[in-house]
């Protein structure tokens, strides 16, 4: 969008209590497409502008209930148009009278009666200011939007979309300090796509991403929003549960084996168990241990304890010294 379309219709706010004043600047404005609206006084303006969200305000200085020095102060301070240019327009040509307008947060003053070719270059110039500004601010949004991306695939796996092994990492570390200094339960389940190698051999890698995938979207939708899944690596993936025992660790767990289990993937017949499943192995702090090492390992290794027992289970006992 350029500076001519952004500013085709702009908006100005005319305040004023004097009906001819507020005629002969509509008819100069209206001449260069410029919309314009009216309020009477600065309790309208103030009302009006929330709504409205002029881009210029030409504001008087002599009004009845609330002068244009105390109105534009009052306007400056609506966060919706901080920025928004006020031209003062006043009779008043002391110094003192400028100075006070430029306290109370004017841009510029126009004094009356005013030439009209002066009036429409002073507001050409400021239009053109808070133009520069929202498209400085736009650009601004842009590049935080584009920061908080690239934020996310710092710690996002691009495949499942779950977080990476990076930001697990980081995580657990963080909630074991959490665990330690209020005393609280902490879990680590970790688990591991049963013959998945057989399986990407027999289909492809492609199809082997998918299974990925459908588990990942899965376990996403069934665990709690304080709860953190990541995919370790390859096809093995970790659950960190905040203030979870280990006894409701094993249930949560027990719940993703069997929603995997029976849930229909694509070619599942091929396997080994006619079935695409998980083996699983839970550890909890402090019993497990007190370190992200030690938490991970003990995971680890219950996890291949539940392979080597057939497969497709949980094992949540033994195997771990701290």
């Amino acid at each position: 969008m350029n500076e001519q379309d952004r500013n085709h219709h702009p908006k100005i706010l005319l305040v004023d209590d004097i009906p001819v004043n507020i005629q002969l600047l509509q008819a100069f404005l209206a001449a260069q497409n410029y919309k314009t609206y009216i309020a009477r006084n600065g309790v309208e303006a103030l009302e009006q502008v929330e709504t409205i969200e002029p881009d210029l305000i030409l504001l008087d200085v002599m009004m009845p209930k609330m002068n244009g020095f105390e109105t534009c102060r009052l306007l400056k301070k609506i966060n919706k148009i901080k920025y928004t240019p006020i031209i003062m327009v006043t009779a008043l040509n002391e110094i003192e009278s400028k100075i006070k307008g430029i306290e109370a947060g004017a841009d510029d003053f126009i004094s009356k009666p005013f030439n009209k070719l002066e009036l429409l270059a002073r507001v050409k110039s400021l239009l053109r200011v808070k133009f520069l500004h929202d498209q400085l601010q736009e650009k601004i949004q842009q590049l935080e939007r584009a920061k908080e991306r690239l934020r996310e695939l710092a710690v996002t796996d691009g495949l499942t979309g779950l977080h990476n092994y990076r930001y697990f990492k980081d995580v657990l570390n963080m909630e074991i300090k959490r665990a330690e200094r209020h005393k609280n339960s902490l879990s680590l389940i970790m688990f591991d796509i049963d013959s998945f190698k057989h399986y990407n051999d027999t289909h492809g890698h492609p199809a082997g991403d998918k299974v990925l995938q459908r588990i990942a979207s899965l376990v996403s939708r069934n665990i709690r929003t304080i709860d953190i899944a990541a995919r370790y690596g390859g096809e093995e993936f970790a659950i960190i549960l905040p203030n979870t025992s280990a006894k409701n660790a094993t249930i949560v767990a027990e719940k993703i084996r069997k929603l995997i289990e029976y849930h229909q993937f694509p070619f599942q017949k091929s396997q080994p168990n006619k079935n695409i499943t998980i083996s699983v192995g839970v550890a909890s702090y402090p019993v497990c241990g007190k370190t992200f090492e030690d938490l991970v390992a003990c995971a680890d290794k219950r996890l291949y304890a539940a392979k080597a027992e057939g497969k497709n289970r949980v094992i949540d006992k033994g195997g771990c010294t701290k």
